[in-house]
């Protein structure tokens, strides 16, 4: 479930950005009171996600609007299927077009590339997630499109979990250091994350008692001989350069979670177009 009010906020910020006087092509052709009818036809496969914030789209200009679903969040459509019939005010159904389409093309695009992740390794235990490379303005919303994919989230934020990187490591004086000043500033409740590089990062994040133990841009056999090392007393992440031809390898090593920048930050957005009829 999404947040009306932020959806609110979001969709007012685009449709002031698209038309900040106006649609000067709609406001001449077409009468106030016309009412037509459209389709939201998908063009490609993939899994849907933003059906709730483009139907908003829409109702923003028109409050009376007709919007049938044949779908929902997270169902796969094949080219072709019709996703939603929409009814209502002309203008309104072109003024927010395009807007509409530029959030449900997007967030489909994450949640059908998430969705070619998880169906990669959905034979091994490890989880798939996302990360913070999201769009700055949208990333409650991307990553929403990651779990209507079949995903998990990370952090959403920096301020609801600590993971240590490298940049905090050598600024802090160690990984030692690191999480022990850490444990003092934070509640009981909060986990911490510690980002290594080698197998002797690996034992200092052990004998620091980190929570988690990233493995970032390792090789296979560095990331097996550390998955071995850890031998459950940390929860494995596995983390760099993850693509669908090598996270089955990944997950295969006996990792618990394989975070993927790439869901978010480099997506095709997936093909719908909206058709009058």
């Amino acid at each position: 479930m999404l947040d009306k009010m932020y959806i609110d906020r979001l969709i007012m910020t685009a449709l002031k950005e698209d038309m900040p006087m106006g649609d000067i092509t709609t406001d001449s052709l077409i009468a106030s009171s016309a009412v037509s009818k459209a389709q939201l036809i998908a063009k490609e496969n993939g899994i849907i996600a933003g059906l709730d914030v483009a139907k908003r789209t829409f109702a923003f200009l028109d409050e009376d609007i007709s919007i049938a679903l044949s779908f929902k969040d997270g169902d796969f459509v094949k080219a072709g299927q019709i996703i939603a019939v929409i009814e209502g005010n002309t203008r309104a159904i072109l003024k927010a077009e395009r807007t509409a389409l530029n959030f449900l093309q997007r967030l489909s695009g994450i949640a059908t590339k998430t969705g070619e992740f998880c169906e990669k390794i959905k034979d091994l235990p490890a989880i798939v997630v996302d990360t913070r490379k999201t769009t700055c303005g949208l990333r409650v919303l991307e990553k929403y499109a990651v779990r209507a994919g079949g995903g998990q989230n990370h952090r959403f934020c920096l301020s609801d979990g600590v993971l240590i990187k490298d940049n905090h490591i050598r600024a802090a004086g160690g990984i030692k250091k690191a999480v022990e000043t850490a444990r003092g500033h934070i509640p009981h409740t909060i986990k911490i994350e510690v980002e290594t590089e080698t197998i002797a990062q690996v034992n200092e994040a052990l004998e620091a008692r980190a929570d988690i133990i990233m493995l970032d841009n390792m090789d296979y056999e560095t990331m097996r001989e550390a998955v071995r090392h850890i031998n459950k007393r940390a929860l494995v992440e596995a983390s760099g350069n993850v693509s669908l031809d090598t996270i089955y390898d990944i997950a295969a090593l006996g990792v618990d979670i394989i975070s993927v920048g790439a869901l978010t930050h480099t997506v095709k957005a997936l093909d719908i177009s909206l058709r009058f009829i």
